[in-house]
């Protein structure tokens, strides 16, 4: 961990920067920087490992659940993705999935549900995920087809989702369902899905530029018992835009780990390689390029760890929380491929660090919300301030 200045700014307390010290140290010593070709496996292995360490504690809430506090810290959240990102983007895969994929169940489940997934979660002993996205319904919620009709005391799943990280190793899925309370995203509710019921699927494996588990799920008269059942009926919009407020923001996070790392790289490189009797670091444009890396990855982290403050103290962060994750996925983006440039010829050849931070990099700026996706949230916000603030009073 090259730069930690960051560590001591106002938005984290004194147990963060233990928390990001400790992890670094542990990262070192336990996790590989490259991993075997068998994808499912390593992030078994990875989930394991992190929940026997106890780092999958703080992607949980509730002590009496196994969590590390009452409610999760997002700061936290954030510091130990970026740590794990600058060590391994499958490690820092695996724990956001495990929090991404049982944040619902921390939010809205029944102390039940609570008790029977939490605690295995956190252990590492139970893999998550969250399955949001259709064929035809990415961004646009509203558009959701997969259908839940009450039937007594279950509920029958039919339809698909895709692009579901974890498909085919999680042995628990929070899925969010029409179940037709009213139009749109009033109308839609979220399950528990154990993956070993009947009528639930794996339709296809995915394969994507940086390998992880991924998978379109098919539930075809799938029966899901009404107590697994997050919330109320016709509140799952409610529970994805909770739960994704939490983890939006680790997303920048994310990025932030990958683009310090691309620096590390950049900057070893720079002062290492020679070129016409001088380093490539004594040259002005490899300085320019260096300066506004480093300029460009504190402003982002600025807004991430702002929007993280946010969440913790009880505020909304809808638009805070976009603003983070545009700026630091289009940041490291610009970061890691300027370090790519500097490696010339070497930064191309398969599996050296920066050559896998760029596939790393390339989804980040998609999921949970593309980067277009975030622009619109800013600017939707703001127009709703100017209004409310255009409101005659008195």
């Amino acid at each position: 961990m090259a730069d930690t200045d960051y560590l001591d700014w106002p938005f984290l307390d004194g147990r963060h920067r233990e928390l990001a010290l400790a992890l670094d140290a542990w990262a070192t010593e336990n996790i590989a920087q490259a991993h075997d070709h068998d994808v499912d496996a390593a992030c078994r292995a990875l989930v394991k490992q992190l929940g026997a360490a106890g780092w999958l504690r703080h992607a949980i809430g509730g002590r009496e659940y196994g969590g590390a506090g009452e409610a999760i810290d997002t700061r936290a959240v954030c510091l130990i993705r970026e740590t794990l990102a600058r060590h391994s983007g499958l490690a820092d895969f695996a724990f956001a999935m495990q929090g991404l994929g049982s944040g619902a169940i921390t939010l809205f489940g029944s102390e039940a549900n609570k008790r029977d997934y939490l605690t295995r979660v956190g252990r590492g002993e139970a893999i998550a995920a969250f399955a949001l996205s259709e064929p035809d319904a990415g961004s646009d919620v509203a558009a959701m087809a997969c259908a839940a009709t009450l039937d007594g005391d279950h509920y029958v799943l039919n339809g698909e989702k895709t692009w579901i990280s974890n498909g085919g190793i999680a042995d628990m899925v929070v899925v969010f369902a029409r179940s037709g309370e009213a139009p749109g995203a009033r109308g839609i509710s979220a399950f528990i899905v154990d993956a070993d019921l009947p009528g639930f699927e794996i339709a296809e494996r995915i394969d994507v530029i940086a390998p992880h588990p991924l998978a379109r799920l098919r539930f075809t008269d799938c029966r899901v018992p009404l107590s697994k059942r997050l919330g109320e009926a016709g509140q799952g919009f409610k529970v994805a835009m909770a739960t994704l407020d939490i983890f939006r923001t680790s997303v920048a996070a994310a990025a932030l780990g990958f683009a310090r790392r691309a620096l590390d790289e950049a900057l070893a490189r720079a002062t290492s390689r020679k070129m016409f009797g001088k380093t490539l670091a004594d040259f002005q444009l490899t300085q320019a390029k260096l300066a506004q890396m480093a300029t460009s990855i504190d402003a982002a982290a600025l807004l991430t760890y702002r929007a993280a403050w946010q969440r913790d103290q009880g505020r909304r962060v809808t638009k805070e929380a976009a603003m983070a994750k545009l700026t630091a996925t289009e940041t490291a983006q610009g970061v890691i491929d300027a370090a790519v440039q500097m490696f010339g010829g070497l930064g191309v050849v398969s599996e050296q660090p920066v050559e896998r931070l760029y596939r790393e990099i390339r989804s980040l700026r998609i999921y949970e919300g593309a980067t277009e996706v975030q622009q619109l949230i800013i600017a939707r916000e703001l127009l709703a301030e100017a209004a409310a603030e255009a409101v005659p009073r008195g």
